[in-house]
């Protein structure tokens, strides 16, 4: 397993633009739109991390660092966030997301 001491911007990028996003922003926190939802996307290099002010979020970190990041993220008030851990070969999965949209 390879040490990481910088976030998986260009990763972070890459998955929201194959998603049919449009991404804004240089550096390891954009924006991403799609339809009528903006995500603030926030590339991070561990599990630690303040999280920004906005409706919804994503967090892209490492794929050893997701499952602490998301136990640091699950005692905040806001439903409306997503952890993505990224491998080194670039494949990635979702570790969590927000619940479903309420009809």
């Amino acid at each position: 397993m390879v040490a990481h001491t910088t976030p998986p911007a260009a990763d972070a990028k890459t998955i929201f633009t194959d998603l049919g996003y449009d991404v804004v922003g240089d550096g390891p926190e954009f924006r991403a739109t799609r339809d009528w939802k903006e995500v603030t996307v926030r590339a991070v290099a561990d599990d630690a991390t303040d999280a920004p002010d906005a409706d919804l979020q994503c967090y892209v970190t490492w794929s050893e660092h997701a499952p602490a990041l998301q136990r640091r993220l699950d005692g905040r008030d806001c439903d409306e966030w997503a952890v993505i851990g990224v491998d080194d070969d670039g494949g990635y999965e979702v570790t969590r997301a927000p619940p479903a949209e309420r009809a």
